[in-house]
């Protein structure tokens, strides 16, 4: 056990982490991860004692469900009184549900509430390629793309935490995306305004086929995340790490285990 405090102030979301309400949504949901999705996560282990920053690559559209499947393992293997946290969009507060997401341990996706967070002992979870990458065209599912953010290094460092990279494939087959709609989305101007959203996805999937803007069911695809081993990053790049060249490891070292894992998946949706 990491030995942290749940109820620790983390980017001022004082005891909102609620493993109760988690568990009891993954009793109910667990079923789906396991039967429809058939997800396999493996190496759950090597995600160390105390704080860690947990990088991964972003799939599913806005029915992304890399957390959850993150989640069961994690507390299957650690317990369910190790805090792990999220890093989301504003939108992901906004209305009635912000109370449930910072139950769920999601918080506002900045470098100040990552650090507290981390200095907690908690794990906490990053996508740096944000929306950018969940809707990203299934075609380029195996590629790892963050967009040039680099801000996940700076937080690991301030924190002095390590980086566990963690790849996943399958979620971009949940239904096949044809573009992220980026321009689309710029013509739409009144909607990113108020969401914040910066693609409008065009894809094909069940029951609505050709689909711009809106979502379809997921596809019961095969899931698979890997946990790649920590990386320490005073060890491997010295006390003054280069954060370019900090991001360009992390990014190849995740990018050849998602090869590997494309090179294992025989069918789409199958896996």
């Amino acid at each position: 056990m990491s030995g942290s405090d749940p109820t620790a102030d983390v980017g001022g979301f004082t005891g909102e982490w609620d493993p109760s309400l988690i568990r009891r949504l993954m009793s109910f949901g667990a079923p789906m991860f396991k039967l429809y999705f058939r997800s396999e996560v493996r190496d759950i282990e090597r995600i160390p004692e105390g704080g860690a920053l947990i990088v991964s690559n972003h799939s599913g559209g806005p029915f992304t469900v890399d957390v959850p499947t993150l989640w069961w393992k994690f507390f299957e293997t650690f317990g369910w009184d190790r805090p792990i946290y999220t890093l989301g969009l504003d939108l992901l507060f906004a209305g009635p549900l912000g109370g449930v997401m910072k139950q769920l341990g999601m918080i506002r996706a900045n470098r100040e509430n990552a650090a507290a967070a981390l200095r907690s002992g908690a794990a906490v979870i990053v996508f740096p390629g944000g929306g950018d990458d969940a809707m990203r065209p299934t075609s380029q599912q195996a590629v790892i793309d963050f967009s040039g953010r680099t801000g996940y290094v700076r937080t690991a460092i301030e924190a002095g935490v390590p980086i566990v990279p963690v790849v996943a494939i399958g979620g971009q087959e949940t239904q096949l995306f044809l573009t992220r709609g980026e321009w689309l989305a710029k013509r739409l101007g009144f909607i990113k305004r108020f969401t914040r959203i910066e693609q409008f996805p065009v894809s094909i999937g069940f029951p609505l086929g050709l689909s711009i803007g809106t979502y379809n069911l997921p596809l019961p695809s095969k899931l698979v995340t890997q946990v790649l081993e920590p990386i320490d990053i005073t060890k491997t790049f010295g006390k003054k790490p280069d954060i370019a060249e900090v991001d360009t490891y992390v990014r190849k070292v995740m990018q050849a285990a998602l090869d590997e894992l494309a090179a294992q998946r025989r069918f789409p949706v199958l896996g």
